[in-house]
C-alpha cells in the first residue's frame, strides 16, 4: 500500500470515510472525485491532495509521518523502502547510563555496514549514517535503539521512523524479532544466538578471543539485514487486510 492509497491524513477523514472511498472505487489519490463527499470534506480532501504530491515528489517522508496516525505509519514504507535505512544495535546492557552500544549495524541500498566501539562508532560517524535517511526501520528501535544512542552519544535522532514491532503486533507476530522472524519464516545465519550472547561475545572481544567480534557482527548484520526481509513481509500482510480486502469485498477488514 502506498501514501497515494491513503485518506486518513486528510481532518475530519477517519477509517470509516476511507474505507467507504475505497469501497466506492476511490483507492488512489488520482481516482478522487468531489461527489463522493460532503463539500467541505471534499475541499479538505482536494487540499491535501495538492499539498501531498508536491512532498512525495520532493521525498518528504517526514510530512507524512506527522499526518498519519501512528498506527498506520507502515503506509509509508512502499513508498520509501529504497531510501530506508534499517539499522540495530548490540549494548552490553539496557541502560545508557550504565552500559554502552558495542555495534550498529546498517543496511541500505542493498549494502550493509557495521560500526565498532573502539574503532569507528563515534557520533559523528552515526551523524552520517541517520542525518540523510528518509525513513529508518527498526524493531523496537523506537523504545530502546534510538534513546540509547541519543543518551549515549549526545544526538538527536530525528528522522521519520517506522517500528516495525507494532505493525507486527497489529498482526498478532508478538515477541521479540527473533520469534517474529521464525513465526514468518525468515531463516538467519547466527541460529541459536541471544542478546545475551551478543553482550558474552563482546566481553571476549575485549579479553582479546579470536573470532569473537565477527560472530558478534555477524549476528548484528542478521537483525539487521533481516528488518528489511521482515518489513516486506509486514507491509504485505497490512496492505491485504487493510485495502484489499474493503476494496476487492466492500467489507471492513
Amino acid at each position: 500500500m502506498r501514501v497515494e492509497n491513503s485518506f486518513i491524513p486528510v481532518r475530519g477523514v477517519g477509517e470509516k470515510t476511507e474505507r467507504a472511498l475505497w469501497r466506492a472505487g476511490i483507492t488512489h489519490w488520482d481516482d478522487f472525485e468531489r461527489a463522493a463527499v460532503g463539500p467541505v470534506t471534499a475541499e479538505r480532501i482536494a487540499s491535501f491532495v495538492a499539498v501531498a504530491r508536491e512532498h512525495l515528489a520532493a521525498g518528504d517522508a517526514r510530512f507524512f509521518e506527522g499526518v498519519l496516525p501512528s498506527g498506520e505509519r507502515w503506509r509509508l514504507y512502499e513508498n520509501f523502502r529504497e531510501e530506508a535505512c534499517f539499522f540495530d544495535i548490540e549494548t552490553t546492557g539496557l541502560d545508557a547510563s550504565h552500559a554502552n552500544a558495542t555495534t550498529v549495524s546498517v543496511h541500505r541500498a542493498g549494502e550493509t555496514a557495521t560500526l565498532v566501539r573502539g574503532e569507528d562508532l563515534t557520533a559523528d560517524a552515526l551523524r552520517r549514517v541517520f542525518d540523510d535517511a528518509a525513513l529508518l526501520v527498526s524493531y523496537n528501535g523506537a523504545r530502546f535503539d534510538v534513546p540509547f544512542l541519543e543518551q549515549e552519544f549526545g544526538l538527536r535522532i530525528d528522522r521519520p521512523h517506522l517500528d516495525l514491532m507494532y505493525p507486527c503486533r497489529r498482526l498478532g507476530l508478538m515477541g521479540g524479532l527473533k520469534a517474529v522472524e521464525r513465526e514468518v519464516g525468515i531463516e538467519r545465519d547466527s541460529t541459536g544466538l541471544s542478546g545475551r550472547d551478543a553482550i558474552e561475545l563482546w566481553h571476549a572481544h575485549e579479553r582479546g578471543e579470536d573470532g569473537a567480534l565477527d560472530s558478534l557482527i555477524a549476528y548484528n548484520r542478521d537483525d539487521t539485514v533481516n528488518l528489511r526481509a521482515l518489513a516486506e513481509i509486514v507491509a504485505e500482510r497490512l496492505h491485504e487486510a487493510v485495502f484489499e480486502t474493503v476494496r476487492a469485498s466492500g467489507d471492513d477488514p
